[in-house]
């Protein structure tokens, strides 16, 4: 991590967007805020939804981004492809990894090239033909049906027969073009942060309990949705194995600085890898944060971490 005074770094906090994520967007931002100026950096929050926001990002002299962008436009690497060209450091992944990991059908290829287990899929698109019983026959009649760019669960639904597999791939083509149906895995579900550039290391892992039969929209933000256990109740054996699953799936994207993998556990102990988040959430609830404290770092100490990141790549 590279080496600095937090109060000489002009940090520009990217908050809010377009996306249909931009609430939860907005509220990450305030959370990030309070935490960096706790750290002491210099902080101006700029909403990229905002074109003069977006010049001040241009005319203005900054010496890192900090992204709490989250979806389309933010997360995907849009703003990453900008922030390069303006020659801005910024926190998380590139162009490359933020576009790969937020495209759900093209990061599995990745997983299973390098080996990391996840659930057997279908990828769907808008323009082609699906029966409901191709589906089911592909993946199983139990399965879940997802947008194939969206985030914070948007898009995602939990499916048992072809009548809810029909309805749930109208919903998915009226947010997206292209959706994916994976499998249903019955576990536990575990998620688990990792941080750093070359030598990235997991946190400690957090099992999630939603109220509801999935780790939703409103279990993720809803006050009360659902109840994060960190660290998690696991053996060592199995620990070492979701840190490691973690650490394999953020290399397979060519993550950089942080990341966040959702995982389940399935009935015979095996752990399958979901998806990958280039840019966790930082809102009150947020799960990286609970990691990262449950490893006795502080929401400013994760903060500096994550800009020395940012600073050294």
């Amino acid at each position: 991590m590279a080496s600095f005074n937090p109060s000489d770094i002009k940090v520009a906090l990217l908050a809010g967007g377009k996306s249909g994520e931009r609430e939860i967007s907005l509220a990450s931002g305030a959370g990030a805020h309070e935490a960096l100026l706790a750290a002491g950096f210099q902080v101006t929050q700029l909403d990229p939804a905002e074109k003069s926001d977006l010049v001040r990002l241009i005319n203005e002299d900054f010496d890192v981004a900090f992204l709490a962008l989250h979806g389309k436009g933010g997360e995907d690497g849009s703003m990453q492809g900008m922030l390069e060209l303006l020659g801005i450091p910024y926190t998380g992944s590139g162009v490359w990894s933020s576009a790969t990991a937020m495209d759900k059908p093209k990061s599995k290829v990745f997983y299973e090239s390098h080996g990391v287990p996840t659930p057997k899929s279908l990828t769907l698109y808008a323009q082609d033909q699906y029966s409901a019983e191709e589906i089911a026959q592909a993946v199983g009649e139990h399965c879940v049906v997802k947008a194939a760019t969206e985030g914070s669960a948007l898009g995602v639904y939990l499916c048992n027969g072809v009548q809810e597999i029909n309805d749930a791939l109208a919903k998915v083509f009226e947010i997206d073009n292209e959706g994916l149906a994976e499998t249903f895995i019955s576990g536990d579900e575990y998620t688990v942060a990792v941080l750093g550039n070359d030598d990235p290391q997991a946190l400690p892992v957090i099992q999630i309990v939603p109220m509801h039969e999935f780790y939703d929209f409103e279990s993720k933000y809803a006050a009360g949705g659902s109840q994060h256990i960190c660290p998690a109740p696991l053996s060592e054996e199995d620990t070492q194995k979701a840190y490691e699953l973690a650490v394999a799936a953020h290399k397979a994207l060519d993550c950089k600085g942080v990341s966040r993998s959702d995982m389940i556990k399935d009935e015979n102990g095996k752990f399958w890898v979901l998806e990958t988040n280039t840019i966790p959430g930082m809102t009150a609830t947020s799960l990286l944060p609970d990691a990262a404290s449950a490893a006795g770092m502080s929401f400013p100490e994760l903060c500096i971490r994550m800009i020395g990141d940012a600073l050294e790549k």
